[in-house]
């Protein structure tokens, strides 16, 4: 198995954009707005979730690996 180190600022990150695109989608099927206040929040939410989050993950996938020291 390969492992990867995160700093604190990537984990923070990371659940910035996982709040931002959950918080995007609840808007999106949730009835306490009206249509187009909650459509134009959902998608604008969701849409920076998942755009910011292509970059982490390339960020992470393309960090050099650390070696499991097996015990």
């Amino acid at each position: 198995m390969k492992e990867r180190g995160l700093t604190i600022p990537e984990i923070m990150l990371i659940g910035g954009t996982r709040a931002a695109l959950g918080a995007g989608l609840a808007l999106l099927i949730a009835d306490r707005l009206n249509t187009d206040a909650r459509r134009a929040v959902g998608w604008t939410l969701f849409l920076v979730g998942a755009l910011s989050t292509i970059p982490l993950a390339a960020n992470i996938f393309t960090k050099q690996s650390r070696g499991r020291l097996d015990s």
